[in-house]
């Protein structure tokens, strides 16, 4: 099996937060910039160059997203500054929820939460998904999940 990235829509997603992201920050620092330079257009400049800053980081992102269901763990890649690649063995899986915020829910997307066995923040979130994609890879990892422990037993 190969790496399979995100839903493509998941961009849109994440280029929203990264518009709303630049507002913000325009909104507490660039009227602060334009006040101390007095250099009017310095908080339209300040909003422009975020949000393509921003924008920049977010299509990156996507493009580096990828997740593998091997034979024994669900394998994670992803990170833009820091690149992190997970490793998820099924024997560590405690339970796996599909969710659907309401930004999910209006663009049609779920992310899939697998809660793992052992230190805290251990858990990972696949996003970008399809409703059904991550009902059908819950299912996956699931069934996956029990076969290893099956296994497992039946080894000792």
């Amino acid at each position: 099996m190969e790496l399979q990235s995100l839903h493509p829509r998941i961009r849109s997603v994440w280029l929203a937060v990264a518009f709303l992201g630049a507002v913000v920050l325009t909104s507490v620092l660039g009227g602060a910039l334009a006040v101390y330079t007095e250099f009017e257009e310095a908080a339209a400049i300040f909003f422009f160059v975020l949000l393509s800053l921003f924008g920049v980081y977010q299509w990156k992102r996507y493009s580096v997203w990828g997740f593998e269901v091997r034979e024994d763990n669900v394998y994670l890649r992803y990170g833009v500054l820091v690149r992190v690649q997970k490793v998820v063995p099924f024997v560590r899986i405690q339970h796996i929820d599909s969710r659907r915020s309401p930004v999910e829910r209006a663009t049609g997307l779920a992310s899939l939460v697998i809660y793992t066995a052992g230190s805290r923040g251990a858990d990972v979130r696949i996003p970008g998904l399809l409703p059904e994609q991550a009902d059908e890879l819950r299912e996956e990892l699931k069934d996956l999940a029990i076969e290893d422990e099956t296994r497992r037993d039946d080894a000792v």
